[in-house]
């Protein structure tokens, strides 16, 4: 068989080969180590092609090589190991990356983070409303389907949705869109015209991701792509940090088509969708996304909850009134309402305090936090990230996709090079100024 290949990702990165064989192997000996950071990126099994009675397994992980060594071992207490070949470690990129959580590199990765769901897709709980609803059931399988075999680079499938899926998206948007002129911001009401425009953003039409991604890589830089339900909060702002937004395909049951326990394309579409449009929005989304790669567990949660507390339930000051821009509360009728009301409780927002608040999802939020602009609300989040622990920080290359560690002089000075070149350019455009125009 062709052996597998464990990518490791910590001080070296190195490949391995390993063959397993045991009549009575079970995923959830490979499940088990995902909880301690090995990732199980794709496993696949087969019949023996050395004796018919046993069953080869092929496994792609990425890990440590100290977890990659614990792997092994925990392996070999259950199942038989034929082969770990090459023998020998083969390295490929010197990095000193010991005891970091692995992070995509390039944007290519982010298939390894967008396929790990954490709950939902086509398994519902008993409290969901279509639960006991076996079409709907189906209709999620195949959303998880479309979602699961994406990769990189591909079109977005087009969806031909249903009657009764176009029907509950057009009560969701229709309800929304009356209170949107006095709960949304500014730059939301900016672009929803022109998603109408350019996407079909209409009551009787759901658009399709591949148009939606389409129009936001021109607007900001940003691009969506399909998943199946929930990530991890590490494996979903590490797409952040690459301008790509996870996004849901399928639709809120019908039954309650203004409640949905978790984010649906209607949350996703008329929430999030029109501001990441903003090109300042967009880069405030990013910078949460790059302060968490490579981030401890209890940071990366930190910047969760101010991700929580911003992006989907945050609200800002034009006008000298409160306006919404979280996707939350501009994806649900009752919480728009609330947030913007006397009875809603309102703090203004502090990384440091917020990022210890409770995130509430069957409810309404106790409390939601304001700033004066996503100008103040990026900066006091570009603070609150250099108390995070990392030995090294993070620069996104747009021109490649991928990021760059700042960990010695001769990366930052690889840095400065670009930025020097900018600034030559900016120079410049000021001269101009001054020889035309007097300025």
């Amino acid at each position: 068989m062709q052996p597998a290949m464990m990518m490791f990702s910590s001080k070296y990165w190195a490949r391995r080969g390993l063959s397993l064989d045991s009549a009575m192997f079970d995923q959830q000996h490979l499940q088990e180590q995902t909880e301690k950071h090995v990732n199980l990126v794709h496993i696949e099994s087969r019949r023996s092609k050395r004796r018919p009675s046993e069953v080869e397994i092929y496994a792609d992980c990425s890990c440590s090589r100290r977890e990659f060594g614990e792997l092994v071992q925990h392996l070999k207490q259950h199942i038989s190991i034929i082969s770990l070949d090459p023998p020998e470690q083969i390295w490929l990129e010197e990095e000193e990356l010991d005891g970091v959580p692995w992070f995509p590199r390039k944007i290519s990765e982010l298939d390894q983070c967008s396929h790990r769901v954490l709950m939902y897709g086509s398994e519902l709980d008993a409290d969901h409303p279509g639960f006991k609803d076996t079409v709907y059931r189906q209709r999620r399988k195949y959303f998880v389907e479309v979602a699961m075999n994406y990769k990189f680079g591909q079109p977005i499938p087009r969806v031909e949705y249903s009657s009764d899926e176009v029907k509950t998206w057009g009560v969701v948007f229709r309800e929304l869109t009356k209170l949107y002129p006095t709960h949304a911001c500014r730059e939301y009401l900016k672009n929803l015209p022109l998603l109408t425009k350019h996407c079909g953003y209409r009551e009787d039409n759901i658009p399709q991701l591949e148009d939606v991604s389409l129009f936001l890589r021109e607007r900001s830089g940003f691009t969506v792509r399909p998943v199946a339900g929930y990530l991890s909060p590490r494996d979903f702002l590490a797409g952040l940090a690459y301008r790509v937004f996870n996004c849901t395909q399928y639709v809120r049951h019908s039954k309650d088509p203004l409640y949905t326990p978790e984010p649906d394309t209607c949350h996703e579409l008329l929430g999030h969708v029109p501001l990441l449009a903003d090109p300042k929005f967009a880069q405030f989304s990013q910078e949460i996304g790059l302060a968490s790669l490579g981030a401890s567990d209890e940071d990366v949660q930190k910047l969760a909850t101010c991700y929580f507390f911003t992006i989907e339930f945050g609200l800002c000051k034009q006008d000298g009134q409160l306006r919404a821009y979280g996707a939350g509360l501009l994806s649900s009728i009752g919480e728009l309402k609330h947030a913007l009301s006397d009875k809603a409780a309102v703090k203004p927002f502090d990384p440091r305090t917020t990022c210890f608040q409770e995130c509430l999802i069957t409810t309404f939020q106790d409390v939601y936090f304001v700033s004066e602009s996503f100008e103040e609300a990026k900066e006091k989040m570009r603070e609150f990230a250099k108390t995070i622990q990392r030995p090294f920080s993070v620069y996104y290359n747009p021109y490649t996709q991928s990021v760059d560690l700042l960990k010695d002089t001769r990366s930052i000075e690889n840095v400065v090079n670009d930025l020097r070149s900018d600034l030559n350019t900016v120079c410049d455009a000021l001269g101009k100024m001054n020889r035309y125009l007097g300025i």
